[in-house]
């Protein structure tokens, strides 16, 4: 049993702590991330006698806690510009506290009534979001398994018999390569190879062609996979024109919308996903855009009843009496954690207007660090971002070299990706605390990084 005095002390110490930890971040007075050999910092962190010995105290456990935050990644630091990850927002985090107590689980519904009401309902609201009125979905953990789960759906679509008799050998998936790589993943995962993955043509900067969509005839396509937007660029495939292509041909279409579908909260962006009411399925993170802890994501579907087609199985412990609102039957997870909550809370404390312009100002301080690079000599900038992520180089030097140099001491954080083949620097804006200061002292380091390593060639 808890002893709740106990419980009730260290929560205190983990409140006060994290308070702490995302204070000094979102000042950035402490450096963005720090990068321990593992070894090394298991032997900081005492992890080996804590797991001998325990007797942890709350006093001990506020020593390990500020050092377990101090060695980590900070989120909410505005020169955090790397990755698709939320700084997340305190509702969230709440959430996640209080599923860490109750763990009511939403596959089976009366392992959680509230928790799975509140993902049928958050299901709901994304549903209507992307156009599907009389569709279906389901919370998964994160947008790898929301593709896959999408796929299957698509699979059971184009080769009802594969679940009993497995996939038939002529099955392919069109995508550009600028797709996601869990896209690949999800294919060969079912058991259609890798070479199954058609790609479509691209334009220079990873763009599906739509001019140049292929002859599919004699082919047995289950699936065309389009981007809003894509992970590497930030930049959004033409849905409407591809969905429209889908819809003639009657091939399934999936959107992988994980980063970018928080955008029709907007008012100034939501037309980025214009033509995403023509989609079979669409994936939808909500630990990006929305502002959740990982993990959240969406997998929705125009027909409610694709999801169930997916899955077909027994387990005479689970499988009966179903209530008529169990999530089971969906998705590939059996135990399942209230990921809904995390959802609802953001949106009860900002509002759904508060989450949008959260995404705007992000999207605008993308756009912002173009105008500023812009303006400086040795920066080649090729094109003008349409979300939060905007890739670029600065001088001919490496830039893989360049970005190491400029996490060396943990003053900035960002990441690196290939266009055309050609390596750039990549900046994703996720956190609030950035602003043009961040953003000027950015350019200034990498000039002056940048500098020193032409003189070193």
């Amino acid at each position: 049993m808890w002893n709740i005095e106990e419980f009730v002390e260290a929560a205190g110490v983990t409140v006060e702590e994290l308070a702490a930890y995302v204070s000094e971040s979102q000042r950035g007075e402490v450096p963005v991330l720090r990068r321990r050999p593992p070894g090394e910092l298991a032997g900081r962190l005492g992890i080996a006698g804590l797991i001998a010995e325990g007797g942890l105290t709350a006093r001990g456990y506020r020593d390990f806690l500020r050092a377990y935050l101090a060695e980590g990644t900070r989120l909410h630091h505005p020169a955090c510009l790397a990755h698709q990850d939320a700084a997340p927002d305190f509702p969230a985090a709440l959430a996640d506290f209080v599923h860490g107590a109750a763990n009511n689980l939403t596959a089976v519904y009366e392992m959680g009534a509230p928790a799975t009401t509140v993902e049928i309902e958050v299901l709901r609201w994304m549903l209507a979001k992307v156009g599907f009125p009389r569709g279906g979905g389901v919370l998964t953990g994160g947008g790898s398994m929301a593709n896959l789960t999408a796929l299957l759906a698509a699979r059971a679509r184009a080769a009802p018999e594969a679940w009993e008799e497995g996939v038939p050998g002529d099955l392919v998936v069109l995508a550009p390569p600028s797709a996601h790589y869990s896209i690949a993943r999800a294919v060969s995962i079912l058991g259609l190879g890798a070479r199954a993955v058609v790609p479509l043509a691209t334009d220079g900067l990873g763009r599906v062609d739509v001019r140049r969509l292929p002859d599919i005839s004699g082919k047995r396509v289950m699936a065309v996979v389009a981007s809003a937007c894509a992970t590497g660029t930030g930049l959004h495939d033409n849905l409407r024109a591809i969905g429209g292509w889908c819809r003639e041909r009657g091939v399934w279409f999936h959107v992988d919308a994980a980063h970018g579908a928080s955008a029709l909260l907007t008012d100034a962006y939501k037309h980025l996903l214009d033509g995403v009411d023509l989609a079979d399925s669409v994936i939808w993170d909500a630990h990006k855009m929305l502002g959740t802890s990982s993990l959240a994501a969406a997998v929705l579907v125009r027909d409610e009843h694709a999801l169930d087609d997916a899955f077909r199985q027994e387990a005479s412990y689970l499988f009966y009496g179903d209530q008529g609102f169990d999530l089971l039957s969906r998705t590939l997870e059996c135990t399942k954690g209230e990921l809904g909550l995390k959802i609802l809370l953001n949106l009860a404390w900002r509002g759904e207007r508060g989450v949008g312009e959260h995404v705007a100002r992000r999207y605008e301080s993308a756009h912002r660090l173009w105008e500023l690079a812009g303006r400086r000599e040795g920066f080649v900038l090729p094109y003008e971002p349409e979300s939060n992520i905007l890739c670029f180089r600065y001088g001919t030097s490496d830039q893989a070299a360049l970005r190491e140099r400029l996490m060396a001491d943990g003053a900035f954080y960002l990441t690196s990706t290939e266009l055309g083949g050609v390596r750039h620097l990549r900046v994703t804006v996720m956190a609030p605390a950035t602003d043009d200061v961040t953003l000027e002292a950015l350019l200034d380091e990498i000039e002056a990084r940048g500098k020193v390593s032409i003189g070193a060639d």
